[in-house]
């Protein structure tokens, strides 16, 4: 069974429309769940479709971006391999502990280092602002990053797998984890406060990263894991705010009314902040 789930994950990279299978799955899934168990009632500008196509309009433009880093992924990963570079490699960890390892660095780098920087340092920023910008927070916010920050978390996250050594099926199985995961925490969805609670212990939950999402500091500056709640609680970067108190956008730096207006939002970056 495990050398089937390796296979698969093994060669997952060079099957891109089962890797969007599970792209357009997970958004479908949850997009019903949050119709079906609202966490609040968002107002859109026009139509949740509108949003959501403002929104699909840059996972475009990070697939393609990705596409290419997905070929230097593979080429790190096997230069890795071959000459014996990574923690995996240096402790001779076994399958199970190349998963494990692999998460975990992938996680910090990919999901935790690189928010946190992005949110202190003032040019990093002006990309990532386009994430925060977005006044109506639902399952399709996952997918709204600038192009330049794509590149940019693709360099945290071949530094991760240089750091871990992580081979290719460990790489996809992280990757395909974060893409259902990051539309789950994304998703406007109510969940039962103790279960919520309960989760982010160990996971980020829905609740625990719209408090990431809210519009004012210092709670914009807090909860910035992707999968895992271990690194914020282990650097005092957790908190909590009940879900009635959170209201999304930002209270500086991007017009709210325009939270919808794609070239504003694609061209916002390179001119002087607000």
């Amino acid at each position: 069974m495990w050398q089937q789930i390796l296979a698969y994950f093994q060669n997952l990279e060079q099957r891109p429309v089962e890797r969007m299978a599970f792209l357009v799955g997970g958004l479908v899934f949850f997009w019903m769940i949050e119709s079906a168990i609202p966490l609040l009632e968002l107002k859109y500008r026009k139509t949740k479709l509108r949003h959501a196509a403002v929104n699909f309009s840059f996972t475009i433009m990070h697939l393609v971006i990705h596409t290419f880093i997905a070929v230097v992924i593979v080429l790190v990963s096997d230069w890795c391999k071959a000459s014996g570079f990574g923690i995996i490699h240096w402790t001779n960890a076994g399958i199970l502990g190349a998963i494990l390892i692999s998460f975990l660095i992938l996680d910090f780098f990919g999901g935790w280092l690189v928010h946190i920087t992005e949110h202190k340092l003032p040019l990093l920023w002006r990309f990532h602002l386009v994430h925060h910008a977005d006044n109506n927070v639902d399952v399709t916010t996952g997918l709204r990053h600038h192009p330049i920050e794509s590149v940019i978390r693709g360099v945290f996250f071949l530094a991760a797998i240089v750091l871990s050594g992580a081979p290719i099926y460990a790489v996809m199985i992280y990757q395909t984890f974060l893409i259902l995961y990051t539309a789950f925490t994304h998703a406007n969805i109510r969940l039962p406060d103790k279960l919520d609670s309960a989760l982010s212990y160990i996971l980020i939950s829905p609740n625990m990263h719209k408090v990431h999402h809210h519009w004012q500091q210092p709670y914009t500056d807090t909860n910035y894991g992707a999968v895992l709640s271990i690194w914020d609680r282990m650097f005092g970067t957790y908190t909590t705010l009940h879900p009635s108190q959170i209201k999304y956008g930002l209270d500086k730096h991007y017009p709210n009314e325009e939270d919808e207006n794609f070239m504003l939002l694609l061209k916002r970056p390179f001119k002087k902040q607000l």
